[in-house]
């Protein structure tokens, strides 16, 4: 059965699957080249709260908090997730801002929504890659067919790699400082 047609069969709702864009840009994969391409291994669903809840305990070091305002949909090679961040009461979660919690603390807005995030990934960077740039010797290479997903479901919100980030560290400057706050 073809991806396009498993589509449009019925699935059982949970509230872990994922916006339809952002599933096809993760099945088009990602090209880590040696350490020089985008580290990221996207997931299928959103990772079950109760993972969350662990997960984000352990890394804050703080029982009283649950990560239930984060959506965990991938993880670079050690560890560090990408969520979106629902910040945005009402919003739907494609309104979101996207986020990366590193496995060594390290901590980004990387997209200031889904549209912003396919035309990031389009441009030959992942969510790591963002929350290291300008720092890491990333060297990225645009992906046509990224490109090609982020012009179907954001033409009108075309931006480079560059701008996405600036936009979206300038929109939410105290992110950082908001998630120093919540670990012990």
């Amino acid at each position: 059965m073809s991806v396009a047609v498993a589509r449009l069969l019925p699935v059982e709702d949970d509230g872990r699957a994922l916006p339809v864009a952002l599933t096809e840009a993760h099945e088009v994969g990602f090209d880590y080249r040696d350490g020089d391409g985008v580290d990221f291994e996207p997931y299928d669903r959103f990772l079950d709260p109760g993972e969350t809840a662990e997960w984000w305990r352990a890394w804050t070091g703080n029982a009283a908090q649950d990560g239930s305002e984060f959506r965990v949909f991938g993880q670079d090679g050690t560890g560090g997730l990408a969520a979106f961040w629902l910040v945005r009461a009402g919003e739907p979660i494609e309104r979101q801002p996207v986020v990366f919690l590193g496995s060594e603390g390290e901590t980004s807005v990387v997209a200031r929504d889904l549209s912003a995030y396919l035309w990031l990934l389009a441009d030959g960077f992942g969510p790591w890659e963002a929350t290291a740039y300008p720092d890491h010797e990333h060297q990225p290479r645009a992906d046509a067919r990224l490109a090609a997903i982020a012009q179907r479901w954001a033409a009108n919100r075309r931006a480079s790699a560059e701008e996405v980030i600036a936009a979206a560290r300038a929109e939410f400057p105290d992110f950082d400082d908001m998630i120093g706050g919540l670990c012990r």
